[in-house]
């Protein structure tokens, strides 16, 4: 089969043939429809993350959609998303014709929404929409401030806060074309990430209009500081990421006085069942046509490509690469 395959760590994958995982295999095997590419598989493949230096040659790609060929798990012809381990374990991932995946890391789909438009959404989705629900505890009326709101999972971010009830959704990015994703995914208002902690905290609180319930903070750093500081009382800070930093500061008196919270998300917490809920969930609205991420298809025959641009660290919309 075509794959895109890594043979040394921090060099970009290329497409070549690769062994096909093919009936007979323990494992579900999936023929891959689209494949998103994501700063994860970068990092994976890196050989300097904290999952340690990959066993090459292997395929990337930590997740994907298509549709099940054989195996344990779903019937034969079932329409799926699926995860997979690339990169943090031995074996290959989703930036192939084929994949062969664990039976509890393939999710049936029956709702009508295009195979790229479902891969963009992906593990991205299922985070912004599990900070606010399971992290976050998202009530209704709520004001919601998202930071990093141009990226995938701020522009689910941001449509999930609209549609799981918030009163008023802000959105926080750096470029004027990231704040204009956010606009597009339902944002309310935005606010330019240009500024120190202060005058940052005097935004957010402006834009939410003097109340913020609740932050999705994938960027953490100077935005997580400030956005802290513009939280009302009960407010809750949910961090999953930290593309502008490792550390932010926090003021004790700050968080007793609010009796604010600051919490920590990641995937990995969750049960199969509750990601395979989440999934579906956003299946269905994407369905709908209320949520969504902007996205770009790309041939897998230009894999190479597709992986310089992401390495840039903002291509602009995530990149689905289609067998």
């Amino acid at each position: 089969m075509r794959a895109a395959v890594l043979h040394t760590p921090g060099e970009t994958p290329e497409l070549r043939e690769h062994p096909d995982p093919g009936p007979g295999s323990d494992r579900t095997v999936v023929r891959v429809t689209a494949a998103p590419l994501v700063p994860l598989d970068l990092l994976c493949a890196s050989g300097t993350s904290y999952f340690g230096r990959p066993a090459v040659p292997y395929v990337p790609g930590v997740q994907g959609v298509g549709v099940v060929e054989s195996g344990p798990g779903a019937a034969a012809g079932t329409r799926v998303w699926f995860s997979t381990t690339a990169g943090m374990a031995p074996g290959d991932g989703s930036l192939a014709e084929r994949c062969a995946v664990a039976a509890d890391d393939v999710v049936p789909v029956d709702a009508d929404v295009p195979d790229a438009a479902l891969a963009a959404l992906g593990l991205s989705a299922v985070a912004a929409w599990m900070s606010l629900t399971w992290r976050g505890g998202l009530r209704p009326g709520e004001h919601v401030l998202v930071l990093g709101a141009g990226g995938a999972v701020g522009q689910a971010a941001v449509g999930a806060a609209r549609l799981l009830g918030a009163g008023r959704v802000v959105a926080a990015a750096r470029s004027a074309a990231a704040r204009d994703r956010a606009l597009a995914a339902g944002a309310d208002a935005v606010v330019a990430l240009d500024a120190g902690a202060d005058a940052l905290a005097e935004r957010f609180a402006d834009a939410a209009g003097g109340r913020l319930d609740l932050v999705v903070d994938p960027v953490f750093g100077v935005a997580a500081t400030a956005a802290a500081r513009a939280l009302s009382a009960g407010g809750r800070l949910v961090n999953l990421g930290g593309a502008s930093g490792d550390t932010a500061e926090f003021s004790s008196a700050v968080l007793r006085g609010k009796a604010a919270s600051v919490l920590g998300y990641t995937n990995n917490a969750l049960t199969a069942a509750q990601r395979a809920e989440s999934v579906g969930a956003i299946a269905r609205e994407a369905a709908a046509g209320r949520l969504a991420v902007a996205h770009e298809q790309v041939p897998l025959a230009d894999v190479a490509t597709a992986w310089r641009r992401q390495a840039t660290g903002d291509p602009g919309v995530r990149l689905v690469l289609t067998p």
